[in-house]
């Protein structure tokens, strides 16, 4: 498949086992997996970080694997799940650097097209979640007031 803004195909990368069976070297339970989720979600982390984290420090492969639920869907059930998805809130807030950087450099033409291709694909993403219902239907991308509300 190839990428958004460019000519270029995917990436080659390692891909994860096929088979989703619970590793025996897993010292957590079911519930200390989903506490140690909502543990780090309260100190602010994104779930793909939170899974990063579970990953690393915890030896925790894959939390679906090992407890039969994805992070969001473990955020959701207990009401914890941020407001915008984790992907928007990324890409708004590379919006925000960009336009920082342009008002330092007005003929920095580069950053301007990048600009431009991220702003388009933040009004893809928001037309998307409007319509899988992920989204509030009256919500709008302002890049000013979306700045406040990230920052």
């Amino acid at each position: 498949m190839a990428r958004m803004h460019s000519r270029k195909k995917g990436v080659a990368g390692s891909k994860k086992p096929l088979t989703k069976k619970k590793n025996p070297w897993i010292r957590y339970s079911d519930k200390e997996i989903e506490l140690l989720i909502v543990k780090l979600s309260k100190e602010g982390k994104t779930p793909s970080h939170i899974g990063t984290l579970l990953r690393d420090t915890y030896g925790i492969p894959s939390v679906k694997a090992a407890s039969d639920k994805k992070i969001g869907r473990i955020l959701k059930e207990r009401k914890i799940q941020p407001t915008l998805p984790e992907d928007l809130i990324s890409l708004i807030k590379k919006n925000i650097s960009a336009n920082k950087h342009m008002e330092a450099n007005h003929k920095d033409m580069t950053a301007k097209r990048g600009r431009q291709l991220t702003e388009s694909k933040i009004r893809r993403l928001v037309k998307y979640y409007k319509r899988t219902g992920k989204m509030e239907k009256t919500w709008e991308y302002d890049p000013e007031k979306v700045r406040l509300m990230i920052e």
